[in-house]
């Protein structure tokens, strides 16, 4: 068990655009005290609904950091508004898009809620994480990733990088 963290962007920030934002994004969770140790290829997706906007690159990290859950979380917030996110609309375009998968296979109810309550319901997450875990077991269930990646209707989404 590790500490897992998605990324995500559909949208040019003044960091660059979307499809290149992932170095920026590492390099400023970095500067916050959280260190990536790997990451996943990148995966492209549909937004959501389907074609309400441009395509998601996602991804997930391992990460370390001394941060609580809470703190990271907070972290994560920031890292987004710094790259011009603005939180209120469900399933609006983002410029960066970062959430909390795992810390370490805690189960919190928040905040922040652990793990991710709908991280198992995503093969956009589950895909790029079973790359980096694919031992890993969903703490409250205890189901395998693999598992949870087979019983996901349609396919899981292809690596891009």
């Amino acid at each position: 068990m590790g500490i897992y963290v998605a990324l995500g962007a559909n949208q040019d920030s003044s960091h660059g655009p979307a499809r290149t934002i992932v170095e920026p994004a590492l390099s400023c969770l970095t500067a916050h005290g959280v260190l990536v140790l790997r990451r996943a290829r990148i995966v492209r997706t549909s937004s959501w609904p389907r074609g309400s906007g441009p395509d998601y690159i996602n991804l997930v990290l391992s990460v370390a950091t001394s941060l609580s859950p809470a703190a990271l979380l907070e972290t994560l917030h920031a890292v987004e508004r710094s790259f011009g996110r603005v939180r209120g609309v469900a399933n609006a375009p983002r410029t960066l898009d970062l959430d909390l998968l795992d810390y370490h296979g805690r189960v919190e109810n928040g905040p922040p809620l652990l793990p991710h309550p709908r991280l198992a319901d995503r093969a956009f997450v589950l895909q790029p994480l079973a790359e980096l875990d694919p031992a890993w077991r969903h703490p409250v269930t205890g189901r395998w990733i693999g598992s949870l990646l087979a019983d996901l209707p349609g396919d899981a989404p292809a690596f891009v990088t």
